[in-house]
């Protein structure tokens, strides 16, 4: 059993033997401009838009977490069409849509064509945001998956650097909705990239019909098996709670600072470097994931991030030490990114990889679209914004707690999950377990 886990692992790495290359340089790609066109332009040109149209800032911030919210849930249903048929006609639509979702937001005459805009570039991110990216590097890669996902985020990690300065520029020489219609024609550049350049075999697309359906059926109760598992439950809901304390925490860390006497400049200065940190971080992962169990990893991740906002929420001063705390804060989160990528494969192992990760992305995603609202909301509650970040790391820390008590013992139960190396109807036996890993199908937890 452990040879065919092996075999399978060989495979996913042979179907791109001259090319695996190109598949990492056109995801690293077409994530920085799904990322740079669909979610930064917006942080740039909410201002402009609200000016030119009339319609309340907070109106136009919700159109957007509408979309980000259906882009959530629609992971779902996308990650298990890539986990049958791959991700190039899911990407290839993804860059259609967004080409498409981009003119309507640029065009639109009223508000609510303005969130149907949104709405649709929601569905568009479900093709062109990390989800199905780090779905093609798990199956394509194989043993090299975590290189490969950290050099995607790596790369995409600079689409706020590239694209923010690009949309102010272009927003003051031409408006935004003339922006939007130009920055479209880039996310259309994509469409040939996801096309041409994922074009390789895929385990679930490469069965007879009659060995799919058999393979189908018996994953469905194997995936039943670990979604209402104890293990995956608490670690979704300890990624939720880390996403609402993460993002919330990321759009009130300028308000934060200033009231600690620092600049408007300075502290977004700080917001920045704590770009860098998040780069940082990501650096560091390869390494740490050969150090520590994947439980452990994530809790102490999601702790750094729980102590950083602690600190943040206490810290009165210097202005250099605070800055100092917001960079390991971004390094925390740059970390936090690459667990939620890997958890799936760690606890699970590969092969049902994509729609296991559409479970868990989806209420992740969620709470990240939520946060900004909520964040403001508890600020306002709190009547100040230190409180909200001992809430805040408050969160974190149940979080922490969650994913270290997600521990399962090795005796409670195994899981038959099928082994895409055999015959229709054959199955290995995957240990949902924390301290001893499975032979051949499964990863220490």
């Amino acid at each position: 059993m452990a040879d065919r886990a092996v075999d399978t692992d060989r495979r996913s790495r042979a179907t791109v033997p001259g090319s695996r290359r190109g598949v990492l340089v056109t995801l690293c790609v077409t994530v920085t401009v799904g990322y740079g066109v669909l979610y930064y332009a917006f942080t740039v040109l909410a201002p402009a838009i609200s000016e030119d149209t009339g319609w309340s800032h907070t109106a136009v911030v919700a159109a957007f977490s509408v979309g980000s919210i259906v882009g959530g849930v629609g992971g779902v249903p996308v990650g298990r069409v890539i986990q049958a048929h791959g991700p190039r006609t899911v990407m290839t639509l993804g860059s259609l849509l967004g080409t498409a979702a981009v003119a309507v937001v640029a065009l639109a005459p009223t508000y609510p064509v303005f969130v149907a805009g949104w709405v649709l570039a929601g569905v568009a991110s479900t093709g062109l945001f990390y989800p199905p990216a780090f779905a093609t590097l798990t199956e394509w890669f194989g043993e090299r998956r975590v290189q490969a996902i950290t050099t995607v985020t790596l790369v995409a990690g600079f689409a706020s650097t590239i694209f923010a300065p690009l949309t102010s520029a272009l927003d003051g020489a031409v408006g935004w909705r003339r922006t939007y219609l130009l920055l479209g024609l880039v996310v259309l550049a994509t469409l040939p990239a996801h096309a041409l350049g994922l074009r390789h075999s895929w385990t679930g697309a490469t069965r007879p019909a009659d060995a799919a359906r058999s393979a189908a059926g018996s994953r469905t109760s194997a995936d039943r098996q670990i979604l209402t598992g104890r293990p995956f439950v608490m670690l979704t809901a300890a990624g939720t709670l880390t996403a609402l304390a993460m993002y919330a925490s990321l759009v009130n860390l300028v308000p934060l600072l200033t009231s600690r006497g620092l600049s408007t400049s300075l502290a977004a200065w700080a917001l920045g470097i704590g770009g860098a940190g998040q780069v940082a971080g990501r650096l560091a992962y390869p390494a740490l994931s050969r150090r520590l169990a994947p439980t452990t990893r994530a809790a102490a991740v999601i702790g750094l991030l729980a102590a950083t906002l602690a600190a943040l929420a206490v810290i009165p001063g210097p202005a250099s030490l605070l800055v100092g705390v917001a960079v390991l804060s971004g390094a925390a989160r740059g970390l936090f990114t690459l667990v939620g990528a890997t958890l799936v494969t760690d606890h699970w192992g590969p092969e049902r990889y994509a729609a296991l990760s559409g479970v868990y992305n989806a209420p992740v995603s969620v709470a990240a679209a939520l946060a900004p609202a909520l964040g403001a909301g508890l600020a306002a509650a709190f009547n100040g914004y230190g409180a909200l970040f001992l809430v805040l790391a408050g969160l974190a820390a149940a979080a922490a707690a969650l994913a270290v008590r997600s521990a399962q013992p090795a005796s409670r139960r195994s899981i038959s999950v099928p082994d895409a190396a055999t015959a229709p109807g054959t199955a290995c036996s995957v240990a949902v377990m924390l301290r001893s890993p499975h032979p051949g199908c499964g990863r220490e937890t």
